[in-house]
């Protein structure tokens, strides 16, 4: 199988998976939706950073800061052309989805969110596609609804459609793939419902980036973002797009260096966009070693990538759904769902399935997964979950079901 061989030749690649746990057994890494492994040659840029270019940027004319700033600059460049952004000025770098959704929410929404407003959002999101929202409709008055979702994980955009109705929905925040049920919105479809009702729109776009080719300029979003960690990159980088003159109409996020043009006494002016949101200094390493992920990404082709994890999905799908008194949550439908998986055993907590995997060397996530409003819609507490990823086989998939059948016999599930 092509996907199959793919992920063979990746693999050598992530030096973590070269190492053992529990006794001598292989590293089985399936938590990829929480963040991802990082290959050699991100690895290396981010060392190569600092030990031959380090150097603040934006603030000297010596030749190590000039390339610093060129490198940090040129990843700003490689960011816009990955997700389709025509202007690399419109790219702003942050640490994350968590802080570009609260710059957002504070920027724009301090400005243009009312008393009596609607901020719409899902039961599918992220904690940190809900929590900034709360805070913002209870600061100015406003209402937070939502897009409920149906028996498959799919949302009822009927409910959208309610909610525009009322001419008072100023932004509509969601997620382009769930990070627990793996559902892929329907993105086109409800940007142009906001866009003919007036609305604003964000994607959540974390899960999304790392397994998918995007086009921001296609979509029509009015915000976009996406965080490098879960696409092979370090942590603490991340990227808001927006278009110019949204960004050049907001408020800056924090005050401080690089986002001034000048400060007196009394007052400042602000930096031209994009440096009027990003105040201090930089995660610079970290910037380059997004570079590096994107460039290893691009040489795979995002097709491949997509098209691997698609097949990876089927296969665990497959073999998940043989395995005694499982319950897989989301849709059956695998062109409409990404690479992570949710499931339950009746009456066996997901932290005592976790822990039994990870005795067979798995690392697989249990919990909430920073998604309560949609536990509660699912009538559970919790979990467990396994996400895919390019360095992922099907071996993995094979040692995760056999894993699986180990939990079924221990607890006597049937």
């Amino acid at each position: 199988m092509q996907a199959a061989q793919a992920a063979l030749d990746v693999r050598a690649d992530f030096p973590i998976l070269e190492r053992t746990v529990r006794g001598g057994r292989r590293l089985v890494y399936l938590d990829s939706a929480a963040t991802s492994q990082k290959p050699r040659q991100v690895i290396d840029a981010v060392r190569g950073y600092y030990e031959g270019g380090n150097a603040n940027v934006h603030r000297a004319v010596y030749e190590l800061a000039e390339e610093a700033t060129a490198a940090y600059e040129g990843v700003r460049g490689a960011a816009a052309r990955f997700i389709g952004a025509a202007d690399s000025r419109e790219i702003v770098f942050v640490r994350g989805t968590t802080e570009a959704i609260n710059l957002v929410a504070h920027s724009w929404g301090r400005r243009n969110v009312g008393a009596g407003d609607i901020i719409v959002t899902t039961e599918y999101e992220h904690h940190s596609n809900i929590v900034p929202w709360q805070m913002l409709a209870r600061e100015r008055g406003a209402r937070l609804e939502y897009v409920n979702i149906d028996d498959n994980g799919e949302l009822v955009l009927a409910d959208l459609e309610r909610h525009l109705s009322t001419g008072r929905v100023r932004l509509v925040a969601f997620s382009l793939m769930s990070n627990v049920l793996g559902t892929v919105s329907d993105a086109r479809r409800i940007i142009s419902m906001c866009r003919a009702a007036g609305a604003m729109t964000l994607v959540d776009a974390a899960q999304a980036v790392p397994h998918m080719s995007v086009d921001v300029g296609s979509l029509g979003c009015d915000f976009f973002a996406f965080s490098g960690h879960k696409m092979l990159a370090p942590t603490g980088i991340g990227v808001l797009w927006a278009r110019r003159e949204t960004l050049e109409s907001m408020d800056p996020f924090h005050g401080g260096g690089d986002m001034i043009r000048e400060v007196h006494r009394q007052e400042s002016t602000w930096n031209d966009v994009p440096y009027k949101f990003e105040a201090g200094t930089p995660g610079i390493a970290a910037t380059v070693g997004l570079g590096a992920a994107i460039r290893y990404l691009e040489g795979i082709g995002m097709a491949r990538v997509h098209a691997h994890g698609e097949a990876l999905t089927r296969r665990a799908m497959e073999a998940l759904s043989a395995v005694r008194g499982l319950r897989i949550y989301g849709t059956p439908d695998i062109s409409r769902r990404g690479s992570v998986i949710s499931f339950n055993f009746h009456d066996v907590h997901p932290h005592d399935v976790a822990q039994i995997v990870d005795g067979e060397g798995i690392a697989m996530r249990s919990g909430h997964h920073c998604a309560q409003v949609l536990m509660e819609r699912l009538g559970v507490a919790a979990t467990s979950r396994a996400s895919f990823y390019i360095y992922n086989t099907e071996a993995d998939i094979d040692a995760l079901v056999a894993s699986l059948q180990k939990v079924a016999r221990t607890f006597k599930v049937g």
